[in-house]
C-alpha cells in the first residue's frame, strides 16, 4: 500500500501536465489546463502526492478567511482504493486547519460513491444540493454540498 516513497509536495506550473494526465484519465468532464494555471496564479493551495516520483493524486484547496473549499482531489485510476486519497484529504484539512479555516467545503458528484465513501469516513456532513452543477454524459448531474467543521483532523 503506502510505502516510505511516498512523498506530499507543493505543485506548481511545472506540474500541470503531469495534473492533466491524471484528470483526464478519471473523469469524463475533466478540469482544463487554464483551471489548473488559474489556482496556482491565485495562489490556492495544490499538492500532490509523488510514488517513486510519479504523480499519484494531489488537491486543490481555495482559502477564504476562515473557510477553505477543496476544489479538486483526484487520484490517479490505477491508484484508487490504496489510501492515497485518505492521505491527500488528510493532508487537505490538516493544512487548511493550519492557514486558519475552521471548516472545509466541497462539491462532490451524487453518483461519486468512491469519493463519498472516503468524504463519510472523514465525517464530512451533507449540508445541501447544488441542482444540475455538473455536466454529465446525458445532461447534467446535482452535486452535493459537504462540510467538515475542522478541529483535530483524524481518520
Amino acid at each position: 500500500m503506502l510505502s516510505a516513497q511516498v512523498e506530499i509536495l507543493p505543485l506548481g506550473h511545472g506540474d500541470v501536465d503531469e495534473m492533466l494526465a491524471v484528470e483526464k484519465g478519471v473523469y469524463a468532464f475533466p478540469w482544463t489546463r487554464g483551471n489548473f494555471v488559474d489556482s496556482i496564479v491565485a495562489g490556492y493551495s495544490v499538492w500532490g502526492c509523488r510514488v517513486a516520483g510519479d504523480l499519484v493524486g494531489y488537491f486543490v484547496v481555495m482559502l477564504a478567511l476562515d473557510e477553505a473549499h477543496l476544489l479538486n482531489l483526484s487520484v490517479t485510476e490505477k491508484r484508487q482504493g490504496m489510501g492515497f486519497g485518505a492521505l491527500l484529504l488528510r493532508h487537505a484539512m490538516q493544512s487548511a486547519r493550519r492557514a486558519g479555516a475552521v471548516v472545509l467545503l466541497l462539491e462532490v458528484r451524487r453518483s461519486n460513491t468512491r469519493a463519498l465513501a472516503l468524504y463519510e469516513h472523514f465525517g464530512f456532513q451533507q449540508i445541501g444540493v447544488r441542482r444540475d452543477y455538473y455536466a454529465a454524459a446525458l445532461g447534467r448531474e446535482d452535486a452535493l454540498v459537504l462540510q467538515h467543521v475542522l478541529e483535530e483532523v483524524s481518520g
